[in-house]
């Protein structure tokens, strides 16, 4: 079992004609991810990787049975094609485009208050569950199949989480990148449900960074459910600057109150396992599979 993907998993591609829609679009189909078409205004009706490409989304979810969308559509556009995706009624909607305006993502957040779509990203890596589904930007190759869930606000360390998890002999049921920008769809919290409510999801790591209070909503979180299962926990920027932006969008932390200490603080009283360091997070998971058994 994984979440948000399985092998019914029917994707379409928001902007797939363009250079990155082309490029992540091929890779994916060569994963083996079902991809169904593409979307693209005034291209509708040609071909594109051997797919057909639409003007719309709901045109192209009644002709496909799509059920899940990326978004690789430039940032100007980009929350005008997610709040489509919406309205169109798309279960599942990937959003890997970087730079977002903010006030763009206020009107989608408006939307999905109005929708049951589930919003991933923007700004994220995506979503893999290996050996199954593959939608996003993420190298493959290191990922094994198996029962740690990964969420993310960091698209690089991800994928050095997911190549010392595999290196220990454990793997991955499924990895989501939850976007590294200040407003974004699926949080912290709710991804962090799925996994709980996923059964084949024995261990799950969570990797943080300054900026926001999703880490501290997450605790709050663990510390009403309680979860059985080994939560091993990362939150990177503990020696950055106040005031100043690291990276990500949303890496910045305007005070104390969201640091990576007090981030770090909240979630071992939550009971999460932190890791000492981003290379001793494979180990750390490794050993709390092993006490937990």
């Amino acid at each position: 079992m994984t979440i948000l993907v399985d092998q019914n998993t029917r994707v379409i591609c928001q902007g797939m004609t363009g250079w990155a829609g082309t490029h992540y679009s091929a890779a994916m189909l060569e994963y083996g991810t079902r991809i169904v078409g593409g979307v693209t205004p005034g291209k509708g009706g040609t071909y594109h990787l051997n797919l057909p490409v639409f003007n719309e989304v709901a045109e192209a979810m009644r002709e496909t049975g799509a059920n899940a969308s990326m978004v690789f559509v430039p940032p100007e556009n980009a929350a005008a094609a997610m709040i489509e995706a919406i309205e169109a009624g798309m279960p599942l909607v990937v959003a890997l485009t970087e730079r977002v305006p903010v006030q763009d993502m206020l009107r989608v957040r408006a939307a999905l208050k109005q929708s049951a779509t589930v919003l991933v990203g923007p700004n994220s890596q995506g979503v893999l569950s290996p050996g199954v589904c593959k939608i996003g930007v993420m190298a493959t190759g290191s990922e094994r199949k198996g029962q740690i869930g990964i969420l993310s606000r960091s698209a690089s360390l991800t994928s050095e989480v997911i190549a010392q998890v595999s290196a220990v002999g454990l793997g991955q049921s499924t990895t989501v990148g939850i976007g590294g920008d200040a407003i974004h769809g699926l949080s912290m919290r709710d991804c962090m449900q799925l996994f709980l409510a996923d059964r084949d999801t024995h261990g799950v790591i969570v990797i943080g960074e300054i900026g926001g209070s999703e880490e501290q909503e997450l605790a709050d979180l663990l510390i009403d459910l309680k979860p059985d299962i080994p939560i091993v926990g990362l939150v990177v920027g503990r020696h950055a600057p106040t005031e100043r932006r690291m990276g990500h969008a949303g890496a910045f932390a305007q005070s104390a109150a969201n640091d990576a200490q007090s981030k770090i603080n909240a979630l071992q009283e939550a009971g999460v396992i932190i890791a000492k360091s981003p290379h001793l997070v494979g180990q750390t998971i490794r050993e709390a599979m092993a006490v937990s058994v």
